[in-house]
């Protein structure tokens, strides 16, 4: 039996060293994007001469390709090249969320109220607070892997237990929640403006709103949290014993009462918002009700970013004040140029993504390949539900070897989007069903941003651990979130349920 276990453990260890091979021989993302914007010009060219045309199911216009690499084509890539990337639907988004995390984050909000939900928590719902906490912290983006994770470890030193077991139980829920949150975070306006791109391919009028799965996300953080929590005690508590390594030095304090009172105002700010939008909302003739007097034509609906930047900016400042860690105005503006300065590498991708997304709708590679693509799936009798749990597994799997998530659906959106949309399943729905494949297997993918950190937080508890030490606890919360999240997707597809505000399941053509 041990040599059974020996080799298995062997076998496991040889495919984790080529995953992390073959993601290590990959170039940077934008580096990607480059290469695959240059591919689109030489394969619409290709596709121009072998005349690779389509017939539009709806319209049944023939849909040619367009040669790039002629001299319209030359002249076109580089007179819009400041325009492609400038108007990038998914770039203002972020920039305005990141200015309102920046504010709450560089004035200590976040990280105090995160210490807040998980100290005052009862020893019994310890863990399950620990997951959900993480799940809510992708709201900041990524401080939770920052602050959240190590936080988990040194939590369950003090009520002594293992620390490695609050760890995994933050990370699943930081990472294999990625997806899930009761509020919006930075990823739903970046994932809503790349599906917007990849949408406007089949219709060029399409928006997919910032909201348009949180429905399904609200559900799926319940689904999520138990989930983790059951896995951190029935599957990973009992392969760890009692925790005989050096004690941490790491103090669990609570808040300060500058801290609290800060916490108070805040959610003080946090009400009068509420209050403010409720009345604008609410009365049938409110001012806050969209032209048409409907809720979701509201622009607290379609304006949720600067609803996010606004609300966020506020709370974080009136907290940064009340506790001093803001002086001055000028300390303001830091902390948001502090966000923004993250954002460096993203403006390079975001770049050349945009390239790469503009070449391929120019060409019409795009919409052909749809066509195509959604003829073949069709011709499989595949149905909605198979297709879907297909996805998942496939997003899952490149998630492997490409850790980022919005250079990963920028590169699938304009594939997947239209062919989808062509087989009569809106864009809302491509893009929830990639967000499920795209979180349930980040807590085992090496290429995952973060991983070296969580093995470093790791390493300080156990001086031998590894990747197989971190893919090994990891691997069972990746398998259950996988069944629970595609078991929660079957139930919502078979009901017929909206994702989201304004976002059904299905998508019906408008021919002119």
């Amino acid at each position: 039996m041990s040599r059974i276990k020996a080799l298995g453990g062997k076998i496991f260890d040889r495919f984790l060293n080529s995953i992390e091979k073959v993601g290590n021989a990959l170039p940077h993302p934008a580096t990607l994007f480059a290469l695959f914007a240059l591919m689109v010009l030489v394969f619409s060219a290709i596709a121009h001469a072998f005349d690779w045309s389509a017939i539009h199911p709806g319209s049944h216009e023939d849909i040619d390709p367009v040669n790039l690499l002629s001299v319209d084509g030359l002249h076109r890539i580089l007179t819009e090249m400041v325009t492609n990337f400038t108007g990038f639907a998914p770039l203002g988004i972020v920039m305005v969320a990141m200015l309102g995390i920046g504010i709450a984050e560089s004035s200590g909000l976040i990280g105090a109220f995160l210490r807040l939900v998980v100290l005052s928590s009862p020893k019994k719902i310890l863990t399950f607070v620990l997951v959900l906490a993480g799940i809510m912290s992708n709201v900041a983006s990524d401080v939770g892997y920052v602050l959240l994770i190590p936080l988990g470890g040194i939590i369950f030193i003090a009520i002594g237990r293992h620390p490695i077991i609050g760890i995994a139980a933050t990370f699943a829920g930081v990472a294999g929640g990625f997806s899930a949150n009761l509020i919006l975070g930075t990823l739903d306006p970046l994932l809503a403006g790349l599906s917007t791109e990849a949408a406007r391919i089949i219709d060029p009028a399409y928006e997919v709103n910032p909201t348009a799965n949180y429905f399904f996300m609200v559900a799926s953080t319940v689904v999520i949290a138990f989930s983790g929590t059951w896995v951190t005690e029935k599957l990973i508590a009992p392969r760890f014993g009692k925790y005989e390594g050096p004690e941490s030095n790491d103090e669990l304090t609570g808040l300060s009462k500058l801290e609290k009172k800060g916490l108070r105002n805040a959610v003080i700010v946090l009400l009068v918002i509420v209050a403010i939008s409720l009345i604008g909302i609410l009365p049938s003739s409110g001012f806050f009700r969209g032209l048409d007097g409907g809720v979701l034509s509201s622009p607290l609906i379609k304006g949720v970013v600067a609803m996010l930047f606004i609300t966020a900016g506020a709370m974080g400042i009136v907290y940064g004040f009340t506790i001093k860690k803001y002086k001055s105005d000028a300390d303001v503006m830091y902390g948001m140029g502090e966000a923004m300065k993250t954002l460096g590498l993203y403006y390079v991708l975001v770049f050349f993504a945009a390239q790469f997304v503009a070449y391929f709708k120019w060409s019409n590679l795009g919409i052909i390949l749809a066509i195509k693509g959604a003829d073949f799936v069709m011709s499989t009798g595949l149905g909605m539900i198979p297709l879907m749990i297909l996805f998942i597994i496939l997003s899952g799997m490149i998630n492997m070897v490409m850790g980022s998530s919005s250079a990963k659906w920028a590169i699938m959106a304009p594939v997947f989007i239209p062919m989808f949309m062509l087989l009569g399943y809106s864009p809302e729905l491509s893009q929830v069903v990639y967000r499920i494949g795209d979180s349930v297997t980040n807590v085992i993918s090496p290429m995952m941003s973060f991983f070296a950190l969580i093995i470093a937080f790791v390493q300080k508890y156990d001086k031998n651990a590894g990747i197989g030490t971190i893919v090994a606890t990891m691997m069972p919360y990746s398998i259950v979130f996988f069944i629970a999240w595609t078991i929660l997707l079957i139930i919502w597809l078979q009901f017929g349920l909206p994702l989201g505000p304004g976002a059904g399941i299905y998508y019906e053509a408008v021919i002119p």
